[in-house]
């Protein structure tokens, strides 16, 4: 089984700490291949930024069909593509955050968001409203740590860490959401601290993805997710048409 997961921003560095934290936890005879776009990005932490991301990550959802990958993780927890990833991908395509909602909603009663910026937090809450977990997500909180930050802020762990328990005390939630796939490497840490499980989507996603493909179970192909209509692109993405 191959299971490619795409951080959709051009920033390597944080690709190879997705990869180790995915490849972690996958069965023997799951193979993982995390990779970056060409185009895009370098950290995703607006609207604009989300847009800008979908072409490159769609590129890479194409290649990997041509590639035979079995499912896909979309590594960023905006969730950015998802639908037409849906479209273009034969196997299972989840977001980071679609799972780890999922995956803290089977931990207790409700669960708090962790993330980077607050100017995340009204995407991550309408995220919550889609997948169904308004309900479940009592507090979205942010560390106000950039994205790219978070690999050379010296105080980055202690200050994520100290968020979470502030979250967890002013929601009385049962578990933490990281919020952000940059810090896939730092739920043990922050449990061992705070006392709570503490929910990566990166590795989540994963696993729900090996679940789906071992089940045999496909994105269904009769409606809405169907193949988009062959047509011709212009400029930048003349090379998406068919």
């Amino acid at each position: 089984m191959l299971i490619k997961v795409i951080n959709p921003n051009t920033t390597w560095s944080m690709t190879a700490t997705i990869e180790q934290c995915a490849r972690a936890v996958v069965g023997p005879g799951t193979l993982v291949e995390a990779v970056s776009p060409a185009m895009g990005p370098a950290s995703i932490e607006s609207h604009y930024d989300e847009a800008l991301s979908v072409p490159g990550l769609l590129d890479e959802i194409a290649k990997g069909e041509r590639d035979g990958a079995d499912g896909y993780v979309v590594a960023c927890f905006g969730d950015p593509g998802m639908d037409a990833a849906r479209e273009l991908a034969t196997g299972p395509v989840i977001g980071i955050a679609e799972a780890a909602m999922h995956a803290a909603s089977f931990l207790g009663r409700g669960f708090s968001v962790v993330t980077t910026l607050g100017r995340t937090i009204g995407r991550a809450q309408d995220l919550a409203e889609h997948y169904g977990f308004a309900r479940q997500c009592r507090g979205i909180h942010a560390c106000e740590i950039p994205v790219l930050e978070l690999e050379t802020n010296p105080d980055a762990l202690k200050l994520i860490t100290e968020a979470c328990r502030q979250a967890i005390l002013d929601d009385g939630s049962d578990a933490i959401v990281l919020g952000c796939a940059g810090m896939a490497d730092l739920c043990k840490h922050i449990s061992d601290e705070i006392g709570v499980p503490v929910v990566d989507g990166v590795a989540a996603a994963t696993l729900f993805v090996q679940s789906l493909v071992t089940l045999g179970l496909q994105t269904g192909k009769r409606g809405e997710f169907a193949a988009p209509l062959p047509k011709s692109y212009v400029g930048a993405l003349e090379s998406f048409g068919s």
